[in-house]
């Protein structure tokens, strides 16, 4: 597939005059751009579905979900796999974030490192990739051969495949199991894709991340139970959980959440059910992590 072939190659329309436009009509031609993203994310949502059903069992099995990008596709899975361990408390090794060229990709564009179809393979054995986990192998383009290597080593193992890009037809779609294509149109700069498309990318991770941490008992409610308090705004958050989930007084939070070794789900646990931090840790073990399973 040529470059000049993809929907997020080709030029907008409504923008060949951005060089022309005042302050203010840029940011509201942008914003009206931006607005089209949520829909095209909906059009997708049964691939999406079936995206989470796989992670949710990876997750459930002990495996892991491993995201992997070029660019800014591999800096939005780098994201969203940092951002788990303090939102729902997991280990930095239960979702993680490759990205081609590695650590210095982040900041740095690496020479060659997208256009290799073994550097995917090669960071997936480092991490000893199972047939436990997730591969999911994220590209704008959708044609990244870092991303396909990978997919197709994950394959080999039996690992759960899924592909996510912004062009319909693309080809790593076709080295999955689940294809999640999405497509928001032309850039508002053209081929800029870090705008509409990684706006998608973000929000299809978000919803895969989320939805499978919810499955595996993250959540109370609507609540981030299993939330890190490591710093001073995140023990007041954490506070206010507890209060919220047990409609008890700060007092009764802060000196809880002490006796519960600042671990939030255990103590509300303890609030909603009487008990003791042992007992609750053992009725959080026998529920599965899930507290509305406790009571």
């Amino acid at each position: 597939m040529n470059l000049d072939q993809l929907t997020t190659e080709q030029r907008n329309e409504r923008t060949m005059n951005l060089d022309s436009l005042s302050i203010h009509e840029a940011a509201v031609l942008m914003n009206d751009e931006d607005q089209k993203v949520a829909t095209a994310v909906a059009e997708a949502l049964p691939s999406i579905e079936e995206a989470i059903a796989k992670t949710t069992a990876s997750l459930k099995a002990g495996g892991r979900i491993i995201y992997m990008g070029a660019g800014t596709s591999g800096r939005l899975g780098v994201l969203d796999a940092a951002e788990c361990v303090p939102t729902f408390g997991v280990s930095p090794e239960t979702v993680v974030g490759l990205i081609a060229g590695g650590e210095k990709a982040m900041i740095h564009a690496v020479e060659g490192a997208e256009d290799s179809l073994t550097l995917g393979p090669t960071d997936l054995q480092n991490l000893q990739l199972s047939d436990k986990d997730t591969v999911i192998g994220i590209a704008a383009s959708g044609r990244t051969p870092y991303v396909i290597g990978a997919l197709d080593y994950a394959q080999s193992v039996n690992a759960a495949t899924v592909s996510l890009a912004l062009n319909q037809n693309a080809p790593i779609s076709d080295h999955a199991q689940t294809a999640i294509e999405i497509t928001v149109g032309p850039e508002f700069l053209t081929g800029s894709t870090r705008l509409k498309s990684g706006t998608a990318q973000k929000m299809v991770l978000n919803m895969i991340s989320t939805i499978s941490m919810i499955g595996i008992g993250k959540i109370y409610k609507n609540l981030m139970v299993d939330v890190q308090p490591t710093n001073e705004k995140l023990v007041e958050r954490s506070k206010g959980i507890i209060m919220t989930a047990t409609d008890c007084s700060y007092e009764v939070a802060e000196k809880t959440l002490a006796a519960a070794n600042q671990n939030v789900k255990t103590a509300i646990v303890m609030i909603l059910t009487g008990v003791n931090y042992e007992e609750a840790q053992a009725k959080l073990q026998q529920a599965n992590g899930f507290i509305n399973k406790t009571f």
